[in-house]
């Protein structure tokens, strides 16, 4: 008989009711209540702003997207890295009610191409290039085969002259279209990955962005004193949710180092803006704390941040609280689709529960964690699949009815893919996807567990495991390591650390000493490459068909 008092179960707390608001409405309330605070510092553009400057050149941008002919619903793209247009634009499109698609600025023309048809875009804000990457000549090259594309905007050339268009709308006009909006309408688009088969826009509400940023700030304490560095990037949720609209709907000052993550600019910004928090993926924070100067900087203003994005090391989590200051940093779980925090650790949360899980359902939400075969709920301490369920769930993806029913069931819980255990308290500690799962002769093998013990290895830096093909077990584990500069790091001496610490079949077959790891954009490790490239260099590819086929 099942026990329905221990079954992995949770709804998020509801004091606080939701915001029944447009992102333009809790925009212009921020700026009424706190007209003079920064509200966005861009540190590389030597742009700053505060909310009523702020607010009044998102009302430039809307008017000038208006007088380009563009009407609520249609989609407005963006392809940039960050930039103080690329955040003007965002809250310019919310309040009259167009798309904004998020446009990865790693993607090449094919994929361009494929996005730009996919959701119908209209105008293009583009910059001009990027890290080496020419973005006209890759839009030039597939503009002819985009038939809704009417228009492409380059940032360095012509934004100045998008804007002047504005004067040509009244007050009166732009207040009419503001007045149309619902909450419950689509603002905002943004593409998975694609790992697996073409891209997927995930199609999100002003309610599912506003009310998620506003209730990450609310468990980080915001308030309009704290000043927060967002050097991850804005196409992401990361960067445009838990960053910026988590400061806006609390007042903050939104700071930004860069147009893409360099360790030693952001804490140059950290220190020359007093920032009281800081955010990233773990591959950040570990790129931070490995400055040969990390000691020089002066990081006592921050309390708080945000990791997220993927798995924290724990020994890499410790450093953070007590060399960075940020006692109160908060781990994030979520994904594009549920906009993107559900789980969230609370401040002052024990120390284990901090360190060890990504903490409890966020506000107003609900999770389940479901055995994948038979969608039963498991018992506590059981693992299974993590769903999601309120009112950050996505409205589908974008012209995808298919895809969209695969994730989300008619009881609109969303599947996450991802492997998570709920402990007696609701703490949850996520322990990889499903499909990263080495199978080993059987056996069921974590790749989480396995990088956890290994970072406890004082030389080693950072470190990723992956399972290869092999001919006896079907699979085996792969360990590539970033050793501590002048370690003389072996892989004798891995094999003897492990040896007697963890069963013999979660002991790497292959060892691989790397200086960097494939990441994407967003600074997450891309297994998938990393598994290729292992694959090829030991000449495993016919293991591989034979496995595959």
């Amino acid at each position: 008989m099942t026990d329905y008092n221990n079954i992995s179960y949770a709804s998020g707390p509801s004091v606080i009711p939701l915001l029944g608001q447009t992102i333009g409405q809790n925009l212009k309330d921020t700026v009424k209540r706190f007209p003079d605070n920064d509200a966005l510092v861009c540190v590389e553009q030597n742009y700053r702003s505060s909310y009523s400057e702020f607010y009044n050149q998102t009302t430039t941008v809307a008017k000038s997207l208006l007088a380009k002919g563009i009407a609520k619903g249609e989609r407005v793209g963006i392809w940039s890295p960050n930039r103080s247009e690329w955040v003007l634009l965002q809250y310019a499109t919310a309040r009259v009610g167009i798309i904004l698609v998020n446009i990865n600025p790693s993607y090449r023309s094919s994929e361009l191409e494929y996005v730009l048809n996919q959701s119908g875009i209209k105008i293009l804000v583009s910059a001009l290039s990027f890290r080496g990457s020419d973005y006209k000549q890759m839009v030039e090259e597939v503009a002819a085969n985009c038939p809704t594309l009417t228009e492409t905007i380059y940032l360095d050339k012509d934004w100045d002259s998008f804007l002047s268009l504005s004067h040509t709308i009244s007050d009166e006009t732009l207040a009419e279209a503001e007045s149309t909006i619902q909450f419950d309408e689509p603002v905002n688009i943004q593409y998975t990955s694609g790992t697996t088969g073409f891209p997927k826009g995930v199609t999100l509400t002003h309610h599912n962005l506003l009310n998620n940023g506003y209730f990450i700030g609310v468990r980080l304490k915001y308030t309009d004193a704290d000043r927060v560095c967002i050097p991850v990037p804005f196409y992401h949720c990361f960067g445009m949710v838990i960053g910026n609209l988590c400061c806006t709907s609390h007042g903050a000052t939104m700071v930004v180092p860069s147009e893409s993550f360099d360790p030693a600019t952001t804490l140059k910004a950290v220190e020359k803006e007093k920032c009281t928090s800081l955010y990233g993926v773990p591959t950040m924070f570990i790129a931070e704390l490995a400055l040969p100067d990390f000691e020089s900087y002066n990081l006592t203003s921050l309390r708080t941040g945000v990791m997220a994005g993927s798995p924290c090391p724990v020994e890499i989590m410790k450093q953070v609280q007590s060399k960075m200051y940020m006692k109160e940093v908060s781990i994030c779980y979520g994904m594009t689709e549920t906009s993107p925090v559900s789980i969230q650790t609370v401040i002052g949360a024990p120390l284990e529960k901090q360190v060890s899980t990504v903490g409890t359902v966020q506000d107003h939400l609900e999770i389940k964690i479901i055995d994948p075969e038979t969608g039963h709920v498991v018992p506590k301490g059981q693992p299974g699949e993590l769903c999601t369920r309120g009112y950050s769930v996505m409205l589908k993806y974008w012209n995808n009815p298919e895809a969209t029913a695969v994730v989300l069931d008619d009881a609109r819980w969303m599947h996450t893919g991802d492997i998570a255990v709920m402990d007696d308290e609701g703490y949850v500690n996520i322990s990889g996807r499903i499909k990263d799962i080495i199978i080993r002769g059987g056996e069921n093998i974590s790749p989480r567990e396995i990088e956890e013990f290994l970072y406890t290895h004082p030389h080693i830096e950072d470190v990723q495991v992956i399972g290869i093909p092999d001919a006896k077990y079907g699979e085996v584990i792969m360990a590539w390591v970033k050793a501590k500069k002048d370690s003389g790091l072996e892989e004798i001496h891995l094999l003897d650390f492990c040896k007697g610490k963890i069963a013999h079949y979660k002991v790497p077959k292959y060892w691989k000493f790397t200086a960097d790891f494939p990441v994407t954009i967003t600074g997450k490790v891309r297994k998938v490459e990393m598994r290729e490239i292992s694959i090829k260099e030991l000449g495993l590819e016919g293991l591989l068909k034979i496995k595959t086929s």
